[in-house]
């Protein structure tokens, strides 16, 4: 009897030597190869294990945040004090972003409040975030990924996925470099980061957590019931703290009780999600690293929680304008139409409404797009205190079919043409070099939402 894997190299059979027709098993500590051979409407199909990296950046804005310091002469390192990356409590965006490893040691957890941090830890060095740096050192770190395999799925700003199947042949052991750029990482951008390697993209995230920071870990599908079972059900990616309690109420405490369990108990507990994560559990995940250019958008927002309660309609419709023009921004630059315009709307008592237009035809200007949210604000808005607003527009048509309509604006080709300009030249000075003259003499911001520009496909997001 031989030990092989199924064709997604998830499940393993014991199977007959005169069943093969041809096979090979390569394995060493660093990568496993398996060709297998098998019949399939009367050809053979030859099949090979992925080699998989996740690369995530260790505590990314405070270590992007002090390797900036650092550059520039700060003498502290504040990865090595009790320090946080925190929103300002005054604009209601106290909110802990990223922690240094001697804060964790005070029990402070990102997503606390800094009122809460505070009280853990008086003399806590609090940091503002700078969103346009993380997008340099993100993309610095995605540039050097780019030169070891180009297929790399940017799972969010600090972490990336990438397939080194292919790569094996020219740069060697897996291990070796991932190594190799652990360490290229440290040395030319000032940061660290964890490796996670294996055989598909969840076990690849899971090694990566294993111990941190500045570690590789390997979690090949042999060390799952030694590495990633024993841990504590909640580490489990896709089990959030609902689901943990829900399982450990059923005595399911580590991830092997819920390998273990019975996959129809999990759905029938947890519906949908139940079968997935009893898959994770037994390191079963069939995903594809994904290039960030073949995600197909479903739809683009942008919002924004305000520092005081807007009760004053002109206030409101020019953050809304501002909100406008990041989205639609990304619109263009996503080469999509929109046919679909709503507005979302937070009150100061936290009770939210939305409401949503379907269009004739398709959009994508700033003003045509602003037109609608107005009129949808003034549609849904009761004239309560509001503490948050939205905008988001989706059912995307490609640029290049636009359906023309007898009643589409007149004006709508030389909007896009003042779009395409307005576009171009912040995309070479910034966000912020040109904006609409409402906006010269007031207090608010003229782009607002959001903390950068670029579109991160997340596990399990839309594919072509």
């Amino acid at each position: 009897m031989i030990l092989i894997t199924n064709h997604k190299f998830q499940r393993f059979y014991d199977v007959k030597v005169n069943d093969l027709l041809e096979y090979l098993f390569y394995c060493k500590r660093t990568y496993v190869l398996i060709l297998y051979s098998y019949e399939q409407r009367g050809s053979l199909r030859w099949l090979i294990v992925r080699i998989i990296f996740h690369i995530d950046a260790n505590s990314a804005y405070l270590s992007w945040t002090a390797a900036a310091m650092l550059e520039k002469g700060y003498r502290i390192d504040i990865r090595e004090i009790p320090a946080v990356i925190s929103g300002d409590p005054l604009n209601r965006h106290g909110i802990i972003l990223a922690k240094s490893i001697p804060a964790k040691k005070y029990g402070i957890a990102t997503g606390q409040s800094l009122f809460e941090a505070r009280q853990k830890c008086p003399e806590l060095a609090v940091f503002p975030p700078s969103y346009d740096l993380y997008m340099l050192c993100s993309n610095a770190m995605y540039h050097i990924l780019l030169e070891y395999s180009p297929a790399i799925e940017r799972y969010s700003i600090d972490e990336c996925f990438l397939d080194y199947t292919a790569s094996k042949n020219r740069f060697g052991e897996p291990l070796k470099i991932a190594y190799e750029i652990k360490n290229r990482i440290k040395k030319e951008l000032g940061f660290t980061v964890n490796i996670g390697v294996s055989t598909n993209k969840l076990l690849a995230k899971m090694g990566s957590e294993l111990k941190k920071p500045d570690q590789i870990h390997t979690l090949w599908p042999s060390e799952i019931e030694k590495k990633m079972w024993p841990l504590p059900v909640g580490e489990l990616f896709m089990v959030g703290r609902a689901t943990a309690q829900k399982l450990q109420r059923i005595n399911i405490n580590t991830i092997g009780d819920l390998a273990k369990a019975d996959p129809n108990h999990m759905k029938a507990l947890l519906k949908s999600p139940g079968l997935l994560v009893w898959e994770f559990a037994n390191g079963i995940d069939d995903s594809q690293v994904t290039l960030n250019s073949d995600i197909i958008q479903k739809g683009v927002g942008n919002s924004t929680t305000i520092s005081h309660d807007v009760t004053d309609r002109t206030e409101a419709l020019m953050i809304l304008l501002a909100l406008t023009e990041r989205v639609a921004m990304r619109l263009r630059r996503l080469g999509y139409m929109a046919s679909l315009v709503s507005v979302s709307v937070k009150t100061d008592g936290f009770i939210r409404y939305s409401h949503q237009l379907k269009l004739q035809s398709c959009i994508n200007t700033t003003t045509e797009i602003y037109e609608y949210v107005c009129l949808l604000f003034d549609q849904c808005w009761k004239g309560e205190p509001i503490r948050h607003l939205g905008v988001h527009v989706s059912d995307f048509q490609d640029i290049e079919v636009r359906q023309y309509s007898l009643f589409d604006n007149r004006d709508s080709e030389k909007l896009q043409a003042i779009d395409r300009v307005v576009d171009r030249i912040r995309e070479k000075y910034g966000t912020r070099s040109i904006i609409r003259g409402r906006f010269a003499n007031g207090n608010t911001n003229a782009v607002q939402g959001g903390t950068n520009d670029s579109d991160f496909i997340m596990m399990g997001g839309y594919k072509q």
